[in-house]
């Protein structure tokens, strides 16, 4: 949650490079981010992996208009439709990208080579069969907006309670600046306007800044999980004290993913792509 899921990427500046709002060398660039190349394997009419370019374009000969994110967890197959094999290899890879307009999913594979600050990313999307369906449990941005500012004050009490701040200064400052943050209710429409205008792309061209908002929040609520999840000192240190504390934020993380699959996924809803 910490980082923006490969697929997020793949589907917001595929659906922009599809919308005619950016080049495919720019959509490239920005999907492939700082891993070293993605390719593509097993899109129909291919023998053999091929590079993001000719798969885009390939997909949009295909009939594709859309792609949306799928981020599932065990028990939450979150953007799923089906069939078992593609729910199964997507939960693996906890996130996947399902196309509109051709049957067709993509999940990505990650192979990692080097040592510790020079590690070589390649990642290999698998093109499968999907089941054309209405994906599983995606909100709309507005309920998702409403569930992430109450997700939010969740989690910062819950970490309160939990005795996170007594892990040490680091834990309690990102407490506190989580708590001022959302009294701004998110990112505003300016703000977010102002970040595309300056180059910094939160999301990519054509997404409303409404998207834009609900993705900062998300991955606001989606840090305070992690900061949880990953203290080991102060007061909630024992076995049932942490099994109490992933309880409590469980349903909070479900919440931060339903919502970044909603933002990631508002500009083909918008469009009305099938």
């Amino acid at each position: 949650m910490l980082s923006e899921p490969r697929s997020g990427r793949l589907a917001a500046w595929g659906n922009a490079l599809l919308a005619g709002l950016v080049s495919p060398d720019d959509a490239v660039l920005a999907i492939v981010g700082e891993d070293a190349v993605h390719r593509v394997t097993g899109l129909p009419g291919e023998s053999a992996p091929v590079g993001l370019t000719l798969a885009l374009g390939r997909l949009r000969a295909l009939g594709v208009g859309g792609l949306r994110v799928a981020l599932p967890a065990p028990g939450h197959p979150l953007g799923l439709s089906g069939p078992p094999e593609f729910n199964a290899r997507a939960l693996e890879a906890e996130e996947a990208v399902v196309c509109s307009g051709a049957a067709l999913g993509l999940v990505p594979e990650v192979y990692e080579a080097g040592p510790d600050g020079d590690v070589h990313v390649e990642v290999v999307w698998h093109c499968l069969p999907v089941r054309e369906a209405p994906p599983a449990d995606v909100p709309s941005l507005g309920e998702a907006e409403r569930e992430l500012t109450e997700a939010l004050r969740e989690a910062t009490e819950v970490l309160t309670r939990l005795d996170v701040a007594g892990s040490g200064p680091v834990a309690e400052a990102a407490i506190e600046a989580y708590r001022a943050r959302v009294s701004g209710a998110g990112v505003s429409s300016a703000s977010a306007s102002g970040a595309v205008s300056r180059g910094v792309e939160v999301l990519a061209p054509g997404y409303p800044p409404r998207a834009v908002r609900v993705l900062a929040l998300a991955q606001r609520v989606g840090v305070l999980v992690s900061l949880a999840e990953g203290v080991g000192h102060g007061g909630a240190v024992s076995a049932s004290e942490m099994s109490a504390r992933a309880g409590a934020l469980r349903p909070v993380e479900r919440t931060a993913r339903r919502a970044l699959v909603a933002a990631y996924n508002s500009v083909v809803e918008e469009r009305g792509v099938r």
